[in-house]
């Protein structure tokens, strides 16, 4: 007899394996499967009867290309994990009410979303599964993975027990188990041995006023009514939120970045008799447009504290194992109660993790197989050798030969999505997709003004939300976004009822004002108040003169991939004249001869205060900005053809005309070099 972590386990079914390396599968399931994962006590975890030692990593199937997948979960595997652990974007998976898409959709990330294979495949590669269905998940992801058609019902309270949520947050979960219910552990023989309920739900409030613990309690019986069997958790920071957001009779979890001990100490008070277990162990940190450096955590702090984490018996999933790509306009945003009061996310998700975003290895990664090897419990399981790197390449320089200006786009959306409206109305609430809204993009507001000649004023009412550009007959007039001082501007998020003054030129006329609004992200964390996101101009009117505009024609830019891969009618030269000053798209051909490779787009020299996106053959690989810190933006192999690809630049401020290929991921100085 053998004691590993306070159990006595009988060495004989180890040393009938001892002379040939098993698997995690092998170990956990040689005899049948008879019990899941179980918080026994102080001690640890059983799995199936046996001490179990979660060592697990986030990869997000939704952030991969899915060509991609089994290299990242072999990597995982590699590291000597168990387990992976993943979200899953509800936003993604229900784009309008009652339209589902677990990858059988025409939408752009359809192909991405197949969580099933997803979960059967880290089964192939000898992983069990961690899943946190949400329906909120946080994530840097849009609005947490809410969809914003919530938004359209003005009573509407999200991650709460109103009923308006309760009815779809339901419908949705019914469709997630679906198709998960037969991939649990004890309901056939999948990977699947936990689920958490909701997600940081303590940090959902202010101070310690009491949450809607009723909220976490429906959700999870209606986990067990669809046949969820395994161990349900929920995850916090204890030290700031204690149990505030804890599901009773249920596994509390930690997470957190450093200081391991105090919260292992909070977790000892509230669940004396439990194991630890840090659901989110921050292998790094996340990137904002306009903080002036690539954020993360330095490899001596990540190592001391994976090392606390093991000495304090505890099981561990490293969040992020790879980050990867919020592809399209999926990054998220946070609000603050200070200036400048939001940050939007940039799209790669690097995390400073233990793999880059392309899939990498770094030195956290050798690090942490390190330490695994050294806190191993089970012996004699195969350790597989580490995959190799993907290959990249800096393909040749191209110059763009064809462009689409703001107007042309305009005259390309089909007719019943410009909406007239004698108001402003927030993207959301446009009569369009079905009654969904608007999600993602852009929408230009737009008024044929009668103005005399000489100066006037423009006035937004409430807050932009987030960015606009001002243009006077196709003449942008407001700049672009250098530095932190511009956002006291007009145009710019931070404050209310800003005002911009300009000259009408052509004497007395009728003008055509348009006001060119980007949804930089909706906040993905917060108390109950962060999370009224409406994008546009969703708080009130717009003023010229001191008096309300009325009579406005919108037009939803949404760059879907569908509608992007329609376009015609293209100018043939690289950009509008130089006394053009709008808003364009640009066009390029990148011809590969063999087969492609991984590479990166630099955005350095495309102008310090220029902003836009970029798609590769219709696919939206992401958003560039000048105000960095990110610098390069990720294309994977599989999103590249062999022969002629095309890319789009769309850019706010000036076009772009040169287009550079590198085979290094650039996100900027680093805070922990």
């Amino acid at each position: 007899m053998i004691k590993f972590s306070g159990f006595f386990v009988c060495l004989l079914p180890l040393l009938a394996l001892a002379q040939n390396d098993v698997t995690w599968y092998d170990y956990y399931t040689a005899g049948g499967r008879t019990s899941g994962l179980i918080p026994a006590s102080k001690d640890g975890f059983l799995l199936n009867g046996k001490p179990f030692h979660i060592i697990s990593g986030a990869v997000h199937y939704f952030r991969i290309h899915p060509t991609q997948w089994r290299d990242r979960l072999r990597k995982l595997r590699a590291v000597g994990a168990n387990t992976v652990e993943t979200y899953m974007p509800w936003n993604l998976h229900e784009p309008r009410r009652g339209d589902y898409d677990f990858s059988e959709g025409q939408n752009d990330l359809s192909a991405f979303l197949n969580v099933t294979a997803f979960v059967e495949m880290a089964q192939e590669e000898d992983l069990f599964v961690i899943l946190r269905p949400g329906p909120y998940i946080c994530s840097e992801w849009d609005f947490g993975g809410l969809p914003s058609w919530l938004l359209r019902d003005p009573e509407m309270k999200v991650r709460t027990s109103y009923p308006g949520y309760l009815q779809v947050a339901d419908d949705y979960l019914t469709q997630v188990f679906s198709r998960v219910v037969n991939l649990q552990f004890q309901k056939g023989d999948g990977p699947i041995i936990a689920f958490q309920v909701e997600n940081e739900y303590g940090a959902f409030g202010v101070g310690d006023e009491p949450r809607d613990t009723e909220y976490l309690i429906h959700l999870r019986d209606k986990m067990i009514a669809l046949g969820a069997t395994e161990m349900f958790f929920t995850s916090d920071t204890p030290t700031n939120n204690g149990d505030l957001g804890a599901v009773p009779g249920e596994l509390q979890t930690a997470n957190f970045q450093n200081n391991a001990d105090a919260q292992f100490d909070a977790l000892d008070i509230l669940q004396p008799d439990k194991p630890y277990m840090v659901t989110e162990f921050w292998s790094g940190w996340f990137d904002q447009w306009g903080k002036g450096y690539h954020d993360g955590s330095s490899l001596e702090d990540f190592s001391y504290t994976l090392e606390r984490i093991f000495t304090r018996n505890s099981s561990v999933n490293f969040y992020m194992f790879i980050g990867g790509t919020s592809f399209g306009f999926m990054n998220g945003a946070n609000q603050f109660a200070e200036f400048p009061f939001y940050a939007a996310d940039v799209s790669s998700y690097d995390y400073d993790g233990p793999l880059t975003e392309a899939g990498d290895y770094t030195d956290k990664y050798y690090a942490a197989k390190d330490l695994i090897a050294q806190f191993n419990r089970v012996p004699n399981i195969y350790m597989p050798a580490l995959p190799a790197e993907s290959v990249k390449t800096a393909y040749p320089e191209i110059q763009t030969t064809q462009h689409l200006t703001l107007e042309d786009l305009l005259l390309q959306l089909p007719s019943n999505l410009v909406i007239q409206s004698d108001n402003v109305l927030a993207m959301e609430d446009l009569p369009i997709n079905n009654d969904n809204g608007q999600s993602y993009g852009y929408i230009l507001y737009r008024n044929s003004a009668p103005l005399t000649g000489g100066s006037h004023t423009i006035q937004t009412i409430g807050h932009v939300r987030d960015l606009a550009v001002l243009m006077l007959d196709q003449q942008r007039l407001t700049s672009d976004w250098k530095n932190d001082a511009q956002l006291n501007d007009f145009g710019f998020w931070p404050l209310p009822n800003q005002t911009f003054d300009f000259n009408a030129d052509k004497g007395d006329a009728t003008y055509v004002v348009d006001l060119l609004v980007e949804n930089m992200a909706r906040n993905n964390f917060g108390p109950p108040s962060y999370f009224y996101q409406k994008r546009g101009l969703p708080e009130g009117p717009v003023l010229l003169d001191n008096e309300e505009v009325v009579g406005w024609t919108m037009f939803p830019l949404e760059f879907t991939s569908a509608w992007v891969r329609s376009l015609k009618n293209w100018n043939n030269s690289p950009a509008p004249p130089s006394t053009a000053n709008s808003p364009t798209l640009t066009k390029a051909t990148l011809s590969i001869s063999g087969d492609p490779t991984d590479t990166f787009i630099t955005t350095v020299g495309w102008g310090d205060g220029n902003r836009g996106v970029v798609f590769v053959n219709g696919f939206n690989i992401g958003r560039y900005s000048g105000i960095g810190p990110t610098k390069t933006l990720y294309i994977p192999a599989p999103l590249l053809n062999r022969g002629d690809n095309t890319i789009l630049v769309w850019s706010l401020f000036e076009p772009v005309t040169t287009i550079t290929f590198s085979d290094q991921l650039d996100l900027g100085v680093p805070l922990h070099p």
